[in-house]
């Protein structure tokens, strides 16, 4: 099932409209490594990751697995590894994907620049956890915790995101 999600912070999926934190660069079609920009594409979900320890998995349709406190994701696009799931500690720059705040703890891994990745066109665009006051995203799309648990359990496997 498809969410379609608007460039003004709105996701709708299965007849509700959630409120959505998207990138700091805004929505744009054209991605680049470093914009903060979430890209105008269709987005299907790969598969959906979790930390164990602070909640049970997630219902979901695509396959779902536990991080741990090694795993990150590199983004150095010169890096064979750039936009790839990675064990830390890595060589290349990177994220980690166990973080204190809690905003991974649910994270569904978007498929953008993946098959195969690009240099500089992007990495680690995920479906995840929102601040508080939904402030924006380094090029993400998030959610309410309760909201991104709902969608998952709903079927969701695919976002349209437009850049209207």
């Amino acid at each position: 099932m498809r969410a379609v999600v608007h460039a003004d912070g709105r996701l709708i999926f299965a007849g509700r409209t959630y409120r959505a934190a998207l990138g700091r660069g805004g929505v744009r079609p054209d991605k680049e490594e470093g914009d903060g920009a979430t890209p105008a594409a269709l987005l299907p979900l790969r598969r959906v990751l979790y930390r164990a320890d602070r909640g049970p998995p997630p219902l979901c349709a695509p396959p779902r697995e536990p991080i741990a406190p090694d795993d990150g994701w590199c983004d150095d696009a010169f890096h064979p590894d750039y936009n790839r799931m990675v064990g830390l500690p890595h060589p290349a720059r990177h994220e980690a994907l166990w973080r204190p705040d809690g905003l991974y703890d649910i994270v569904g891994v978007l498929g953008w620049n993946d098959a195969p990745p690009e240099r500089g066109r992007g990495s680690a665009i995920f479906l995840h956890i929102a601040t508080d006051d939904y402030a924006p995203t380094a090029g993400c799309v998030a959610l309410a915790a309760a909201d991104l648990r709902g969608v998952l359990a709903q079927g969701l496997n695919e976002i349209l995101v437009l850049a209207d």
